[in-house]
């Protein structure tokens, strides 16, 4: 379990942006160190889990039975007065994780190929020095030193190793949601085959609840809220689990909570001998909060670059693409759903509620996503919210770029 003296690059953070970046280094042959502060690969789980299809081909993985525990087949939004908006198909959208067994399934696919990883390593310090960096680290209550060229930094939303370089990763309170999850089983009412999801300002301010499936009787119940809210994610989401029939005789069989970063994507992501991915990164939607795909996505991108590093034996100007290419990857379109998740802090329950009996499912994604046809936006101000002024106020505010580019409707 020894560390060596020096590494070709040294990933900080075994999560699945880190562990993403180590397969694709080891690939290559590369001599690469994955460091971990945790005692376990997996834990805690900060999400519900849930990974899309669009993921699993986009990122070319095939679901394993012992981590692709749950399939599900759309999503089901609420309203607070209890109406919904449901997309249900029957081929697969989908899957919950067993998430520890999945980044323990990534975690062994990258020392297959090469790569060393070691848990219980505190990174302590880190200090460049004549074009390396040499990091501190504590492990087993001895302090030891270690050196390389690249770190690729991937250790969640306080990202310590980035501040230790320089490079400006902090994130705004209100860029930030506050997480609270119960893994519980013995409970029902809900449909299996989907995800649910919960709105209101009551409800979860600035957020919402959610059921995601893992098993018969078995699923993730969350909350995300604004971390700047009077009351805490906990209490929204004991006082909406005490009022649901099917869940709250429940057992709870795990608590999981953290920081969400859901916004504040950065102006540059990279600096010399330095690139962050995943939370550390903000690689994460700021709609729903998820961020296995991104990060996933992330960490292969940033493995890109260290290699384009490590091959040129120059760690400056190598990295400064790295900023440019994940926007154009993903960062732009996480853009454009951060303006969706600005027009859902608008919304107050009568708009919730007037929204679940006047819009579809796919309007409802497409509006979210910023993606209305001209000939969509003219139905939806014209016919559905034509009653609700304060709602196509919001609407238009949201939309405005967009609906002057294409000749719509105007203010």
């Amino acid at each position: 379990m020894e560390m060596k003296e020096s590494y070709e690059a040294i990933i900080v953070g075994a999560g699945p942006a880190g562990l993403a970046a180590a397969i694709e280094l080891a690939k290559e042959g590369k001599d690469i160190l994955v460091l971990d502060r945790k005692q376990e690969i997996g834990c805690p789980k900060r999400c519900a889990e849930g990974l899309g299809l669009g993921w699993f081909n986009r990122l070319n993985i095939k679901p394993k039975k012992e981590w692709a525990v749950q399939p599900i087949h759309g999503a089901a939004l609420y309203s607070p007065d209890g109406k919904s908006v449901q997309m249900k198909r029957q081929e697969n959208m989908g899957y919950v994780l067993e998430r520890k067994m999945f980044e323990k399934d990534l975690a062994m696919q990258a020392v297959k190929l090469g790569a060393k990883i070691l848990l219980k390593h505190q990174v302590v310090s880190a200090k460049r020095a004549n074009g390396i960096v040499e990091l501190t680290v504590e492990a087993n209550d001895e302090t030891k030193t270690v050196t390389t060229p690249m770190i690729i930094a991937c250790d969640g939303v306080d990202s310590l190793v980035s501040k230790m370089l320089g490079l400006n990763t902090k994130l705004e309170l209100r860029e930030t949601d506050s997480g609270y999850q119960y893994e519980m089983t013995g409970i029902s009412g809900y449909d299996e085959n989907l995800l649910h999801l919960y709105f209101g300002v009551d409800v979860a301010p600035r957020g919402y609840i959610w059921i995601f499936p893992k098993r018969d009787g078995t699923a993730n119940v969350g909350i995300g809220i604004g971390a700047y809210e009077k009351e805490t994610a906990k209490f929204y989401l004991d006082r909406w689990i005490a009022e649901q029939d099917g869940l709250k005789n429940g057992s709870i069989i795990e608590v999981n909570a953290g920081a969400i970063p859901v916004g504040g994507f950065l102006d540059k992501m990279q600096a010399d001998n330095l690139i962050v991915a995943g939370d550390a990164g903000h690689m994460v939607d700021p709609i729903h909060g998820g961020g296995i795909g991104i990060s996933l996505e992330g960490g292969r991108l940033a493995a890109k670059h260290a290699l384009y590093a490590i091959k040129a034996n120059e760690y400056c100007d190598s990295v400064k693409g790295y900023t440019k290419d994940w926007f154009d990857t993903r960062g732009n379109e996480l853009m454009k759903r951060l303006k969706g998740r600005h027009l859902l802090e608008q919304l107050k329950d009568g708009d919730f509620n007037y929204l679940a009996g006047s819009i579809t499912m796919d309007e409802a994604l497409k509006i979210g996503n910023g993606n209305l046809t001209k000939a969509e936006k003219t139905l939806l101000f014209t016919k559905k919210l034509i009653t609700r002024p304060g709602l196509v106020k919001i609407f238009l505010k949201f939309m405005k770029d967009e609906t002057r580019k294409e000749g719509g409707v105007k203010e």
